[in-house]
């Protein structure tokens, strides 16, 4: 990657695409980054990469996407590729109720290769096959908020709220990155201030320990 491309955006956030083969999870990529839908796809073997820019807060957002494929005999090849991602989405099929009751074991999967903070998405696919829906709404819905995922049900086909999955996914990744950077700005704000008293003679200061960071210098109290 060239130096102009890496200079092209603020964040680079990798997303995983997981659930059972069959879900639909490369209709919904090629959906978003191309707005196209091949009926004809077949299989992901292995794990295809696409990359697709959003602009928040005036900046650039590069989505890394990875979408892994969902035969059970690939998970040992796919699980490597969790690592440093920051997102997840869930697929499962409407119309598939073993695809809705195997995301359990997606997210067991999930946790055992990335971050607890990960952002969780669980989509429910195929919605234009409402007619033949196994799973309800409610239901997905209901576990997703039980176990703090963010739920939407998408159509690839029609391209119904494929972009929402992936892009709140995206924004809620930039609100927590966020949120870190300027826990640590202020921290270091602090830091910088200490010193600048401890150098104008307005006060001693010490290290004391502080739990998940190195040692931060506070006043003493003796």
């Amino acid at each position: 990657m060239s130096n102009e491309e890496e200079e092209s955006y603020t964040y680079l956030f990798k997303v995983v695409l997981i659930g059972d083969s069959g879900v639909g999870k490369s209709q919904l990529l090629t959906r978003y980054t191309k707005n196209d839908f091949q009926l004809s796809s077949k299989p992901t073997i292995g794990v295809e990469l696409a990359h697709e820019d959003i602009e928040i807060d005036g900046r650039i957002i590069r989505a890394q996407i990875w979408d892994t494929a969902g035969q059970e005999r690939y998970r040992a090849i796919t699980s490597a590729y969790y690592r440093g991602a920051l997102g997840a989405i869930i697929v499962y099929d409407i119309t598939n109720t073993k695809s809705y009751e195997n995301v359990e074991l997606w997210i067991d999967e999930l946790r055992q290769h990335t971050d607890d903070k990960i952002v969780l998405m669980l989509v429910g696919n195929k919605v234009d096959l409402r007619h033949l829906r196994a799973v309800e709404k409610e239901t997905a819905s209901t576990y997703a908020t039980e176990n703090k995922m963010h739920f939407v049900e998408t159509s690839a086909l029609n391209a119904m709220n494929v972009d929402v999955a992936f892009e709140s996914t995206l924004r809620k990744i930039y609100e927590i990155v966020r949120e870190q950077e300027s826990d640590r700005n202020e921290l270091e704000n602090e830091q910088a201030t200490m010193l600048s008293k401890k150098m104008n003679g307005e006060g001693s200061v010490c290290l004391k320990e502080d739990a998940g960071s190195d040692k931060v210098r506070l006043p003493c109290c003796s």
